[in-house]
């Protein structure tokens, strides 16, 4: 099927002015028009809650206090993003957009790029501590991105607000290690060309910095993984980051996405045994093996992927447990070793019930046999 070439700038234009003309209208939204739905919902929503596009706008900022207190709250993910921003900038340089990061709140906590100090309508938006959620401003790309959480392009009047008619832009939400949004990456010009390829730059962009993020944790492997026949150490990789138990820490969106999460309650940890079909050591031996190359990951649905265990610094203090092996003669440890046998001998092969009767997690159970069995112990 041969793709359906985009209508002229002045056509497309004039398309947004009557979908933006039959919304207001109360009257049905020709399909035609080609306004895409998550649009059409944003001005819905600003519809109910009393707004009409006429309506002056205040580019409110917070105060001094607040605005501390955020940036204090969100220290780490600024120090992720800040070295994309710059190269992002970079891309952008001739493109007179510049870049916005904001709060899962839609509060501006960075601002990147050319933002031309002339123009009123980038001053207004152009700073560090100014409200663009759409609660505050109609529909925006930071707005549209944090309720829809998918990476989203508006152009001049599909905006609410006449008053933002003159903007275009690109937003991209920001999921944390735990899956949670933190926040949103935006790509802003004022009275520019059309520039819709910039939701996929954006999009790849705001992917780099939760891989920033998730790196930033303490852990002590980190998995990549993709798809059998892809080039694993590239920027498509799903990443995982494990602690020294097996113990998943976080993911990126793409490991989310490739590896099927377990139904559990918020908060709860999930264990890489949890998601992969395999004993979870073989990770931590594979990444001892330089040079690393890729291991077959079968997953509990079937499915196999492909991937790179890279060792990296301890992800926490070390448990008791594992103070007193480190720190304690090798008799000890081998007495430890034999407890620990047997309470799995006793529950006829129930690690799980052994971790439970020894106070000890299940991971634990297997990491201290493991080690064992590579020192030369009796196997239970």
């Amino acid at each position: 099927m041969l793709a359906v070439a985009p209508p002229p700038p002045a056509e497309r234009l004039h398309l947004i002015a009557q979908a933006r003309s039959a919304l207001l209208s109360q009257g049905p939204l020709p399909a035609a028009l080609a306004i895409e739905p998550w649009i059409v919902r944003s001005w819905q929503r600003c519809l109910a809650s009393g707004h009409r596009p006429g309506h002056p706008l205040a580019f409110n900022v917070v105060s001094a206090p607040t605005l501390q207190r955020t940036a204090e709250q969100h220290a780490t993910l600024l120090q992720a993003a800040r070295p994309v921003l710059a190269q992002l900038t970079r891309a952008i340089a001739d493109m007179h957009y510049f870049a916005l990061l904001a709060d899962a709140r839609g509060l501006v906590i960075e601002v990147q790029g050319a933002v031309d100090r002339h123009d009123p309508r980038a001053r207004a938006i152009g700073r560090v501590g100014v409200d663009l959620s759409e609660a505050a401003v109609g529909t925006t790309a930071i707005g549209a991105a944090l309720a829809e959480l998918q990476p989203v392009w508006l152009h001049r009047g599909e905006h609410f607000f006449d008053a933002n008619s003159g903007y275009s832009c690109a937003g991209a939400p920001l999921f944390g290690p735990q899956g949670q949004c933190v926040g949103m990456l935006d790509l802003t010009g004022v009275d520019v060309p059309e520039r819709p390829e910039l939701r996929h730059l954006v999009a790849r962009s705001a992917r780099a910095i939760e891989d920033a993020l998730l790196l930033q944790l303490p852990h002590a492997l980190l998995l990549r993984i993709n798809w059998p026949g892809s080039t694993l150490g590239g920027d498509g990789d799903g990443l995982m980051a494990l602690d020294a138990d097996g113990a998943v820490v976080g993911a990126n969106s793409m490991a989310r996405q490739l590896v099927p999460q377990p139904l559990r309650e918020p908060g709860a940890p999930v264990h890489c045994s949890d998601l992969l079909a395999l004993p979870w050591p073989l990770l931590f031996d594979a990444a001892q093996r330089p040079p690393a190359l890729p291991l077959d990951l079968p997953l509990w649905s079937g499915l196999r992927l492909q991937g790179l265990a890279l060792r990296a610094r301890p992800a926490r203090t070390p448990s008791r447990l594992a103070v007193a092996s480190a720190s304690s003669p090798a008799p000890l440890r081998a007495a430890e070793a034999a407890l620990i046998r047997q309470a799995v001998q006793d529950a006829r092969g129930n690690v799980a019930e052994a971790a439970r009767a020894l106070g000890i997690s299940r991971a634990t159970v297997y990491r201290k046999l493991g080690t064992v069995k590579r020192q030369g112990s009796r196997e239970f």
